[in-house]
């Protein structure tokens, strides 16, 4: 049975249009700000449904499986600025995924409904200063105080995070193995003891505000845990599924994009008595990156198909996450240099381009991460000695 169907074409045209509509014509002056209206955008994307496409319908959500949820990952890559498509993102697949699969009812009444709807806006705290990729190595504590947990520590890197309503965040909940001592805890950032400390000034991603967060003697109820406590590890992990799903989906529109734009300045403009896109280098290598996307594409394909019916895709999603982080490098990379100088440029669409991608090999899970989860689940990962 093919993914797609009528119904997803339609997802795509509506998730076009609004974005041609909502979001494009306000990306450059969102990125010399250095941040857009997140709760205005969110709010708009959440009437039209966006925001809970895969989420059960009992809190706001469409109920759809996860191919509809690749078609908006793949569509967002037509935002002109790449802080906007991961802000939603994180919304959509990064800090909600966990808190609808396992968190309770009240719960989810609480947070998950008004974030579906674009009342709230959600972050997800995993990574601190000594501790991003390795996730293990957390520090931030959070102890039991009668009925509630007072939580202690930093986040950083944090994805919508000066704007944020609420975050999904991994602490530490006892002395026991990294693996078992961690729960996933809804953290309101308006309560008390909450330091959005500053907001940081990033290579790429401009328009996407990233926070770092301080909690001294946070307080908040024990019920605000989403699955059982000490599960909060294997929680994160299956989260990361769709996190990195959703990133190579993301990609794959951003790059065509930019080789699209290409072939098309390259055809106009003219060296040494022909076009740029006229010498065999230049189409030879449009030709190879295109064929690299389509690549990565069936790729991803695969792992949502698996995803969909059940299985666990640690290892597809880790090597789409990875393919996807290096070959965004490289289409930039290559692009811009048939660009030239135009190419340089600060205000370029392709310059910009070159920042935000840098990111994907970096951000939810770095590449050496990635090579490290394939290997270990390839059997050929050397034991710990």
């Amino acid at each position: 049975m093919p993914l797609f169907t009528d119904e997803h074409d339609l997802l795509r045209d509506s998730l076009r249009k609004f974005i041609a509509r909502e979001i494009n014509p306000y990306c450059d002056e969102w990125e010399e700000a250095r941040i857009f209206p997140a709760h205005e955008l969110f709010k708009k994307l959440g009437n039209e449904g966006f925001l809970g496409l895969t989420k059960p319908t009992e809190y706001g959500g469409a109920g759809l499986d996860y191919s509809y949820a690749l078609v908006m990952a793949e569509e967002l890559g037509r935002v002109e600025a790449g802080g906007v498509s991961l802000a939603i993102g994180v919304q959509t697949d990064m800090c909600t995924p966990a808190l609808a699969r396992f968190g309770s009812d009240e719960l989810k009444k609480e947070f998950l409904a008004p974030s579906i709807a674009g009342d709230l806006v959600g972050c997800i705290g995993v990574s601190e200063v000594g501790a991003g990729s390795d996730v293990a190595s957390l520090k931030t504590y959070a102890r039991k105080d009668g009925d509630d947990y007072v939580i202690s520590g930093g986040k950083m890197w944090i994805t919508n995070g000066i704007q944020a309503d609420w975050m999904c965040c991994l602490a530490n909940t006892s002395d026991d193995k990294p693996h078992k001592n961690k729960t996933l805890i809804v953290v309101p950032l308006n309560s008390k003891g909450v330091e959005r400390a500053r907001k940081l000034h990033k290579l790429g991603m401009w328009s996407s505000d990233t926070a770092q967060i301080f909690f001294d003697e946070v307080r908040v109820p024990q019920r605000y845990a989403i699955g059982p406590e000490g599960a909060g590890f294997m929680l994160q992990m299956l989260q990361f599924q769709e996190e990195r799903l959703w990133g190579a989906a993301n990609s794959l529109t951003a790059m065509e994009t930019a080789i699209t734009e290409t072939v098309k300045y390259t055809r106009e403009r003219k060296a040494f008595g022909k076009s740029i896109l006229d010498n065999q280098v230049v189409h030879f290598r449009i030709a190879e990156l295109l064929t690299e996307v389509e690549s990565l594409r069936a790729l991803i394909y695969r792992a949502a198909e698996l995803f969909i019916s059940g299985k666990d895709v640690t290892r597809l999603a880790s090597m789409a996450k990875l393919k996807s982080g290096r070959l965004g490098r490289e289409v930039a990379d290559s692009c811009l240099q048939y660009w030239g100088g135009m190419g340089y440029m600060w205000e370029s669409k392709i310059s910009r381009m070159f920042r935000d991608s840098r990111l994907i090999s970096v951000g939810g899970g770095a590449d050496e991460v990635m090579l490290g989860i394939i290997a270990k689940l390839e059997g050929i990962l050397p034991g710990k000695g």
